[in-house]
């Protein structure tokens, strides 16, 4: 298998955040996610492109979806995979990540899949185990893999991200996908707007290029080529970030009748897990509009991109 682009600009060794990512390198994750869908559209869904390396997959927070896509794009490859489950390892007796990942070490990975409660733990894992390491989530911080999706399904209806607007509405203060989004998709070419109450709107945001922030969803949604709802994350939050979840939803909820104020062929974005009927409305998930569960596809063909990019004929 052969890389779809070519590039000329220093490799990343990691995926933490998009800070030494030029838009080349990511174009080429991108160009590169095309070959991949190919892959995964064959009678036999598997290359023999990571055959002989090990990937580990540390996730000591639950997930899904990223863990899922994360293992069957590395299986895809033919890559072996090694799965660390926290809550059953000594981790849940206190050792340390330092520890732990020195431990691991032993066991000859070749790549690390992390994710963590704990903002900053990917870097960690960089420092200590000498070996690519590909951030699935730490704390609120950076979800780099989820942005890249969700932009490669947003240029697969456009074409490009040049010139396009991205509505983000929700929790965004906890929400790592929007952090990630907001970083990646101006370097893409693409303006995003946030939106959200005060609340759980962080003013800093609005100081990255190519991003403003609102508390207005309908000045947000107005003339969108995508818009995402995000879930409000409970589970992160303490007192006085709401007044009740039916005030925020009669207010933010993404639902037909907001997206009237996006562009007419304005697509709905997810990351997962959803709350119908509080961030986002039912019809406004199933309908036509909606691109969540080619999001979910979409992710396996980028996590095969970003393992490939980070393994395979490095300079």
């Amino acid at each position: 298998m052969s890389a779809a682009t070519t590039t000329t600009s220093a490799r990343p060794r990691h995926l933490l955040d998009f800070t030494e990512w030029s838009p080349e390198r990511l174009n080429a994750i991108l160009d590169n996610a095309d070959t991949m869908l190919q892959v995964l559209d064959r009678p036999v869904k598997k290359v023999p492109a990571l055959q002989g390396m090990t990937v580990c997959t540390a996730f000591f927070e639950s997930s899904t979806r990223t863990r899922t896509s994360f293992e069957l794009a590395a299986r895809r490859m033919s890559a072996d995979v090694m799965t660390f489950a926290a809550g059953a390892s000594s981790a849940s007796k206190g050792e340390s990540l330092r520890d732990t990942v020195e431990v691991l070490t032993q066991y000859k990975v070749d790549a690390y899949i992390v994710r963590h409660h704990a903002a900053g733990a990917a870097h960690l894992v960089a420092r200590y185990s000498g070996k690519p390491v590909i951030n699935a989530g730490d704390g609120r911080r950076a979800h780099p893999t989820q942005a890249l999706l969700d932009a490669y399904t947003i240029r697969q209806e456009f074409g490009s991200l040049e010139g396009k607007t991205v509505a983000i509405l929700g929790d965004v203060r906890h929400s790592r996908v929007a952090r990630s989004n907001a970083e990646l998709l101006p370097k893409l070419g693409a303006k995003v707007v946030l939106c959200g109450p005060a609340t759980l709107l962080p003013a800093e945001l609005g100081t990255l290029p190519g991003v403003t922030l609102t508390s207005d969803p309908q000045a947000a949604v107005r003339g969108a080529h995508a818009v995402m709802a995000l879930r409000l994350q409970q589970e992160r939050m303490g007192g006085g970030f709401l007044g009740s979840l039916q005030e925020y939803a009669d207010t933010y909820q993404v639902n037909e009748g907001l997206m009237q104020e996006a562009e007419s062929g304005a697509i709905v974005l997810h990351p997962g897990p959803m709350n119908r009927d509080v961030e986002i409305s039912h019809e406004a998930a199933d309908g036509p509009r909606s691109r969540i569960l080619k999001q979910v596809e979409n992710g396996q063909a980028i996590r095969m991109s970003v393992l490939y990019h980070l393994l395979v004929g490095r300079e």
